[in-house]
Formats: structure tokens, sequence, C-alpha cells
């Protein structure tokens, strides 16, 4: 165990180690990663487990927020589950406010990109360790390298969704000849190669490590199947979302927990839960950072003042026994802090990337644009059961009515998924659909949460389709004359 945890810090300072400002350079210049490694299984192994690490923090030396920061921001600043608190940035006042530019620091994607050529390095190198080490198996490479290509899809389609263009990098950056200027590529492009790789990943993946917190805190054949419905969905690939969602919901091996008192605990705490198909799984190594973040009295973001009228409604006749789980558990009612990620310093809850009611919402949604509205309807249904949902949050809906079964949707989601990092995505997904038909949701959303003295602003740029995506940081572009500034931040 010893040499493990050697060969894994060994692995990330080699291939997290940067030098130069280019954001593609985040390797060694003098190529001792593959002339000095990459000769036993367990190479490649500690390889893989720097991957995984790189989720959690930034490596040694790098002045960065964490990854999992940056999936929370993209997913819920520009969204309407939290507001600025009093030590909120300037920065995220302007996000805020509808005021961003290309001079934001939160619009930083390096940990996305460090994350991705951490990813290529495995993909580059553990197949040539099958000419040195007689010991691993073509099923070993193959598992390892599914697991590397899920996650880098995971991080491209946090990209896509964030900036929609943006450069295309399968290969990784080891020395100064490996580094070139890149432009961006298309999203829809990007989303291609996503899918290509993700079904690559399948042949490959495991369905079990063997135990139970493994299987939840690396890469399995489930979680292949969970992002590409994820994607397929954000694709409009309703079939494709469905069948995907079968393979995770047929599989039996994931089920929800009841509405007991124990339900956050097990699931979010302790980990590796029956509904958790895959998380960031912090064991104590990295201290939380959403302590500092959303809890402590200097924090930086809270619940929004309307969910505890628009969200998480009380009940009506004994709010004090009749209680929706999900709303105890994320936020105090009082101050509304969110407690969702722990509320002790040092905290080390577990990021949720996926759980099975994300599959089974997404299968709902995605049957309900297949004429399969009943369904759909009675998946929410079981979900809400299971959550201790109140009478005032339930909607009547005509199984044939899409937009409706959608809208219920995406309340359920708010409520399930509050603060995970995914009701930007959530709500633009909706909005987008058939060439931004219901592009009023979005409008709708903003016109709910910003400010009144900047409201008539925001909408008018939102009207703007572009405006829906970040802009690329103006120290990138400075730094990489090939690319191009997003349209809407060019005026």
């Amino acid at each position: 165990m010893k040499k493990l945890i050697y060969s894994v810090a060994v692995v990330m300072v080699l291939i997290m180690s940067s030098s130069c400002k280019k954001w593609l350079d985040t390797q060694p210049r003098d190529g001792i990663t593959r002339q000095g490694f990459w000769k036993t299984k367990e190479d490649i192994q500690a390889a893989v487990s720097g991957c995984y690490a790189s989720l959690l923090a930034p490596p040694p030396g790098v002045n960065d927020r964490a990854l999992t920061e940056y999936m929370f921001m993209f997913g819920e600043f520009r969204a309407d589950m939290i507001d600025p608190a009093a030590a909120a940035l300037t920065d995220e006042l302007d996000v805020f406010n509808v005021n961003i530019t290309d001079n934001n620091s939160l619009v930083r994607w390096s940990a996305f990109y460090r994350t991705i050529n951490f990813c290529n390095t495995v993909l580059d190198n553990a197949p040539g360790v099958r000419d040195v080490d007689p010991t691993l198996t073509a099923g070993q490479l193959n598992a390892y390298l599914s697991e590397v290509l899920t996650l880098r899809s995971m991080m491209y389609f946090y990209l896509v969704r964030s900036f929609r263009d943006v450069p295309l990098k399968l290969t990784a950056t080891t020395r100064d000849t490996d580094l070139q200027n890149l432009p961006k590529t298309a999203g829809a492009a990007i989303l291609n190669q996503i899918v290509s790789d993700l079904k690559t990943a399948e042949t490959g993946a495991v369905t079990s490590y063997g135990n139970n917190v493994t299987d939840k805190g690396r890469v399995t054949k489930f979680t292949v199947n969970a992002l590409l419905a994820d994607v397929y969905l954000w694709m409009d690939n309703y079939q494709g979302c469905i069948a995907e969602c079968n393979k995770v919901i047929n599989s039996q091996r994931f089920a929800m927990q009841s509405a007991a008192s124990s339900w956050y605990l097990n699931v979010f705490f302790n980990g590796s839960s029956t509904e958790t198909i895959f998380e960031f799984a912090n064991t104590g190594a990295v201290s939380n950072i959403f302590f500092n973040l959303l809890v402590n009295r200097n924090k930086r973001y809270t619940a929004s003042a309307y969910l505890p009228s628009d969200v998480f409604i009380a009940d009506d006749v004994d709010p004090d026994r009749n209680f929706d789980i999900r709303g105890d558990a994320f936020y105090n009612t009082s101050d509304l802090t969110i407690t969702k990620w722990g509320t002790e310093n040092i905290s080390f809850v577990n990021w949720q990337a996926y759980r099975i009611t994300d599959v089974l919402l997404l299968k709902a949604e995605a049957l309900a644009q297949t004429d399969a509205g009943q369904e759909a309807l009675n998946i929410i249904a079981d979900i809400r059961l299971r959550r201790n949902a109140v009478a005032a949050t339930a909607q009547t809906v005509d199984p044939a009515d899409k937009d409706g079964i959608c809208d219920y949707i995406l309340a359920e989601r708010s409520r399930e998924f509050a603060f995970e990092g995914k009701r930007w995505f959530d709500v633009l997904r909706i909005a987008k659909r058939d060439n931004y038909r219901r592009l009023s949701v979005l409008l709708g959303m903003v016109a709910q949460t910003v400010s009144p003295a900047v409201q008539q602003s925001a909408l008018a740029k939102y009207q703007d389709f572009n405006s829906h995506y970040l802009p690329i940081l103006q120290s990138e572009l400075v730094t990489d004359p090939q690319l191009v500034q997003n349209p809407f931040y060019t005026r």
C-alpha cells in the first residue's frame, strides 16, 4: 500500500507539474514521464489514481480552485438555486448580475483541461506497458482505458455545456515539441467524440471491482451508461437516452432508499449507497472546499430566498411531521445556509456525479418526448413517494402534455439535485430544445432571480443564444492566438 501511495504521489507530480503558462503545457518538459515510468501495471494503476485525485483538488503548487468548485459554479451561479452571500467576490456578483466578461476569473477552464491531459497521458502510454509487463492482461488494460476515457468524456461534457465550442485535445502534452496552439472545435463535433469514446469505454469497463466502495468511487460500465444517457438527452437523442438508462435500471444494482432520517447520511456523508452510481469519493485525503464556500461565516453563497416558498414548500396541514426529506437535509430555512456538502470543518462529503434518481429522471424526460407521458409521470410519482414530497409541490399533468411533464421533471430535479451543479444545465437543456422553442423557461428563471435593477438588461442579453455560454478567459486568448472569443462577448 505504501508503494502504491508513493507511486500515486510521484505520478501526480509528474503528470501535474507545470512551468509554462500555456494551458496545454501541463506535463514536465523533459520526457521523464515516458522514460522513467510506464513499466508495470502498477504504474498504470497509479496514473489512473492520479486522474481520480485531480477531480478533488489541484496539484501541489498550483493556485487554482478545485474541479468540484468549478462544477458547482458552472452549474449553479447562472441559475436560480443560490444567491450571493456577504462574502461573495466581485466576479461572482458580476455573474449574478448577468455582467460576465472575459476577464472574470470564474470562467477559467484549466481544471478541466488538467484532468483531460492526465487522462490523455494514460491513453497514450498505458498500451505500451503490455510490451514490458507480461502480467498485464488485455482485459485489465482495457478496463483502465475505459475509466480514463469516461473521465475525459465527463470533462468535455462540462466544457461543451458551459462554453459550447472549445479546443479538443485527444493526445497528451509531455514535451515542448508537443505544444501547439489549438483552435476551437464545434460543440456538436465534441459531443460526437464523447459518444464514440463512451461506446468504446463501455466495451472494456467492468461491472464491479468486487467491493461496494470501489464500485461507487471508480468508473464502472454503469457510470458509462449514465453519462451517455445524459449526453444523449442533451443531444435530443431520446431513444438513445432511454436505452442507456434501461441498462442501469435493469441491472438491479441501484435502488432509492426510503424516506428515513438516515437517507442523507447514507447517500452523501457516508457515500457508497445503493443510490449512487458514481461519486467523487473523498476518504479524508482532501479537505472539502464547500465548507468555506457555503457554510462558514464568510461564505460566498447561500440558498436562494425563494426556495422555502417555491421549491421546498411546507406542508399546509402538519409541517412538523410531513415534509420533503430533501429540503430539510440540503439547507437551513432559518438562514438559508447550504448544508448539503457538510457543516463541519473539516468535512468530507462525497460529490455525487450520478445517482439512480438522475437516471430515472433523464429517462422520464426522454419518455415525455416520445409520447410515453404516463410512464414518465409514474417515475416522478415514485421518486416523490420515496422522498416524502408534500402535496403542495404535486402537479396534475396530462400525459399527452410534453411540455407540462418536462416542467414537472424540471421542478422535481430542482428538489432532488439542489446545489449539485446541475440546475443551469437542466434549464438550458429544456430551453434550447427544438431550436429554442422554450426560451421562455430560461427567461422566466432569470426574471425571478436577478436584481430588479438589472432585470431588463439581463433579459435582453439572454435573448441572444450565444449569451448562454461562458466567455473564454482573456488570458487564454492571449496565450493561444488560434482561439476565437465566443460571439456574444466580442461586442
